[in-house]
C-alpha cells in the first residue's frame, strides 16, 4: 500500500520580537541623526517649554485650589448672612421691594424650600468638597446644596430664618472656578505662542551655521561669495573671523599656485624646446635622433599634465558650451590624428556651462586613454565609441572602448593621481594623472563622473553635467 503524502507542517519563521524592536529603534535614530539641527533645536525648545508649561498648569491649580474655594465659600456666607439678617430685620410690607432689588442688582433670588422640590446635587469638582466643609462650618451642619432646584439651574443654598427654610439662588458663574475648557484654551494659546518662540530662537540660534554653510558650499563650487559677518556673540564672532582668514589664505596660496605653475611651464620647457633645437641641429643618425626627441616629447607632456592637474579653474567665467559641437570635433580630430575608429552616437543641442578649452582637453586625454589602452589584447584594431544625450534632466556623456578592461577590484584606484595599472591595461608612458585630471574637471564643471567596465570586455567612463537653464 502506497502511504499519502503527508502534508507541510512547518510553520511560518516568527521574526523576533526583540530584532523588530532593535530595527525599530535604529531606524529612530537613523532618522534623528539626519535631521536638521533647526528642526533638532525646534524640537528640544518646544518639548522644554511644554514639559514646563504642562508643569507649571499643574502646579498653578494644586496650589491654587484651596485659596480659590476658601473664597468661593467665602462669597457665599457672606451673601446668604447679609441676605438673612435683611430680611430678618426688614418690616414684613417692604420685603417684596427688598427681593427685587437682590434680584435685579445682586443675582440674588430667595425662594422657600419645599418638601417636595426636585433637587438635583451641583456638579462635583475639585473645588466643591472644600466649598461644602466651609460653608456648613458658618451656616450649620444643615446648610443644602443643589445645582438644579425645580428644573432651575444655578447654585442653590438653603438657610433658616426662624423655622423656616429658604433657598438663596446664585447664578453659577459667580462661584464656578476655571473650567478644564479654559485651562486647554489658554494651554493651546500659550503652547503656540511659546512654539513660535521657538522657532525664532532656532532659527536664530542656527542662522549663523547656515550662513556658514552656504558660504561654504559656495566656494567648494569655485565661487567667491562675499565675506561672512563679523558680528554678534563672540563663539559666532570668532568662527566667522577664522572662516575668513581661511577663505583668504586659500585664495592667496591659489594666486601663489598661479604664479608657480607659470614660472614651471617657463623654467622647464625652455630647457626642453633648446634641447629640441640641440638634437636637431646634432649630427644623430636618425634611430637616435627620433629616440631622444620622443623623450622630450614624453617629458613635455608629463608637464603639461602636471599643468593641468594643477591648473585653477574659475567658475564665474564659465560660457554656454555646445557639447554636441564639441564631442564631434574631438571624434573628428581622433579620427585624423589616430588610426582608431571612432563611432559616434551624439545627440544634438546639448548645452552646459563650462570652459570649452578644459572640457576639451577633458574630452582628448579620455581618447588619448583609449589609444594607450583600449585595444585588446587578441587584436590591435582600436575602437573607440562616444556617446551624448539628456537623460534625466542632464547632459550624458560616455566614452568607451574594446580593451581587455581594468580588474573591478582596483577601478576605485583609477582616480587617484600618479596612479597607473599597466599591468591591467598594457605598458604605456605617462604620469598617471589622465584620469584624476578628467575627474578634477568633470567636479569643477559641477559634474560626475563613474568609471567601469563593459560586458563582454571593455572600458566605459560616464559624465553628467547640469544642462544650461533657460529663462523666459
Amino acid at each position: 500500500m502506497s502511504s499519502a503524502p503527508h502534508a507541510d507542517t512547518t510553520l511560518p519563521e516568527v521574526p523576533d520580537a526583540q530584532a523588530v524592536r532593535r530595527r525599530h529603534a535604529s531606524k529612530s535614530r537613523f532618522a534623528w541623526a539626519r535631521s536638521g539641527l533647526f528642526w533638532r533645536t525646534f524640537f528640544l525648545i518646544a518639548v522644554m517649554i511644554s514639559a514646563s508649561m504642562g508643569a507649571w498648569v499643574a502646579s498653578y491649580r494644586f496650589i491654587e485650589r484651596t485659596p480659590r474655594a476658601n473664597q468661593i465659600a467665602a462669597q457665599v456666607i457672606s451673601m446668604v448672612t447679609i441676605t438673612r439678617a435683611a430680611l430678618a430685620h426688614s418690616a414684613p410690607d417692604l420685603r417684596r421691594e427688598l427681593l427685587f432689588d437682590l434680584a435685579s442688582n445682586e443675582g440674588i433670588r430667595i425662594y422657600p424650600l419645599e418638601d417636595d422640590d426636585r433637587v438635583e446635587p451641583p456638579p462635583e469638582t475639585s473645588l466643591m468638597p472644600i466649598v461644602r466643609e466651609t460653608v456648613r462650618e458658618k451656616l450649620g451642619a444643615a446648610t443644602r446644596f443643589a445645582g438644579t432646584v425645580n428644573d432651575a439651574p444655578g447654585f442653590w443654598v438653603s438657610f433658616k430664618i426662624d423655622d423656616d427654610d429658604y433657598w438663596l439662588r446664585l447664578d453659577r458663574e459667580r462661584v464656578a472656578g476655571t473650567s478644564g475648557l479654559q485651562w486647554v484654551g489658554w494651554a493651546a494659546i500659550t503652547l503656540f505662542i511659546s512654539l513660535i518662540g521657538a522657532a525664532f530662537i532656532s532659527r536664530l540660534i542656527n542662522l549663523p551655521l547656515a550662513r556658514l554653510t552656504a558660504v561654504a558650499r559656495a566656494i567648494a563650487k569655485g565661487g567667491q561669495p562675499d565675506p561672512l559677518p563679523e558680528a554678534g556673540p563672540t563663539e559666532i564672532r570668532e568662527a566667522n573671523r577664522s572662516f575668513n582668514q581661511m577663505v583668504d589664505d586659500l585664495n592667496r596660496i591659489e594666486s601663489d599656485r598661479a604664479v608657480v605653475l607659470a614660472g614651471i611651464s617657463h623654467d622647464l620647457r625652455t630647457p626642453l624646446a633648446r634641447m629640441q633645437l640641440e638634437v636637431e641641429m646634432a649630427g644623430f643618425d636618425a634611430a637616435a635622433r627620433e629616440g631622444m626627441q620622443s623623450d622630450l616629447r614624453q617629458m613635455d607632456a608629463i608637464i603639461g599634465q602636471f599643468l593641468d592637474y594643477a591648473r585653477p579653474t574659475d567658475s564665474t567665467t564659465f560660457l554656454p558650451v555646445d557639447l554636441s559641437e564639441l564631442l564631434r570635433d574631438v571624434a573628428n580630430d581622433a579620427t585624423r590624428i589616430t588610426d582608431a575608429t571612432v563611432t559616434t552616437m551624439i545627440a544634438d543641442g546639448v548645452v552646459i556651462m563650462g570652459n570649452a578649452v578644459d572640457l576639451k582637453r577633458v574630452f582628448n586625454n579620455l581618447v588619448e586613454n583609449s589609444r594607450r589602452y583600449g585595444s585588446p589584447a587578441s587584436s590591435e584594431v582600436l575602437e573607440i565609441e562616444i556617446a551624448c544625450d539628456i537623460r534625466q534632466g542632464r547632459a550624458s556623456v560616455e566614452f568607451c572602448d574594446h580593451g581587455d578592461g581594468v580588474p573591478d577590484a582596483d577601478l576605485d584606484r583609477l582616480l587617484r593621481p600618479f596612479t597607473r595599472l599597466d599591468t591591467a591595461r598594457g605598458q604605456a608612458n605617462g604620469s598617471g594623472l589622465g584620469l584624476a585630471i578628467v575627474e578634477r574637471v568633470v567636479k569643477r564643471h559641477f559634474g560626475t563622473l563613474r568609471i567601469s567596465n563593459r560586458q563582454p570586455h571593455g572600458f566605459q567612463v560616464t559624465m553628467s553635467f547640469p544642462l544650461v537653464t533657460t529663462r523666459r
